[in-house]
Formats: structure tokens, sequence, C-alpha cells
């Protein structure tokens, strides 16, 4: 990594971001999930959200090109959850609770708001894509409070974890 690739990083992480987890599943059926932080409401009328997914993430052709993803909104209780779905293993659902979603897309179980989505487009971004849909379906809890990201670091409002 450059010097100016290590500084943009070490800047954009002065930026706090809520953590999430994308879900898909495959045309043979098999789920992946991927923890994201790069999420973003895009437009209100249609409700369209996106996220941005590295182009080496493993399962992206299913989270980036496939119909549909469900993503997953994490608490501050679900720091667990976050790091399952860093990591490159095979069966990440093995401990998870989740359901199937409307969409076909595994929902966890526990996150402050889920909402699944149908793939609109892919655009390129430099070593990521950049991911749009459109809400079809979306459910939030009435309590709680988010897990975040900031300085590298995993976060809770009002202090560190």
């Amino acid at each position: 990594m450059t010097e100016t690739q290590t500084d943009f990083r070490l800047a954009l992480s002065r930026f706090a971001s809520g953590v999430c987890v994308v879900t898909a599943t495959d045309p043979g059926g098999r789920a992946y999930g991927v923890t994201i932080s790069s999420f973003c409401s895009l437009s209100l009328d249609p409700p369209l959200v996106l996220f941005c997914i590295g182009k080496k993430t493993s399962g992206l052709e299913a989270c980036a090109r496939g119909a549909a993803f469900a993503v997953n909104v994490l608490s501050e209780q679900q720091l667990h959850l976050s790091d399952v779905f860093a990591r490159k293993e095979h069966d990440k659902f093995a401990d998870v609770a989740f359901t199937v979603g409307g969409n076909g897309c595994r929902i966890l179980e526990g996150c402050l708001a889920t909402l699944e989505c149908s793939r609109v487009e892919t655009y390129e971004g430099g070593d990521h894509l950049i991911v749009v849909g459109r809400v079809d379906q979306m459910a939030y809890a009435d309590g709680g409070l988010p897990l975040l990201r900031f300085t590298g670091r995993y976060r809770r409002i009002g202090g560190e974890l």
C-alpha cells in the first residue's frame, strides 16, 4: 500500500459508520454474507439503497450481480456477527440464527433493521463495485443501538467496545 493509500484509509477512518451484513443467494441456492460499512440510502421515491463491495470479496457475484440481496443493520450486541461475516470461512451461517426472506436471502435475527432488495444496477468504482437496490420489504426494531466503526475500531454510541 502506498503512503497516499495509507493516508486515504486513515482519513476515511475518521468517518463513523454503521456496520451491516449483506446477504445473497446464488442461482444454485448457496448463501453468502459479507460485512460492510459502506451502505447508504439513495432515494425515497423510489426507495433505493446502495452499498460498495470489494472486487476480491468472497461471494461477490451473488452479492453484487445477483437478482436480490438483503441488508442487515447490526446492533451493538452483534459485534460477533460482524466478525463472522468479515472472515473468509466457507459456511458463515453455521452458528447464526436467521430466517429466509421473501426474496430468498437470509435475514439475520436481532438486527436493528433489515431491507430486502432487488438489484437495480451495479457500477464500477475503482477496486470496488457500487450496488444499487430497490427496497421491496423492510423491518426495523423499536429499540437498540447501532454497531459502529470509527478509527478502525468497533464503537457504540457513547464509547468504545
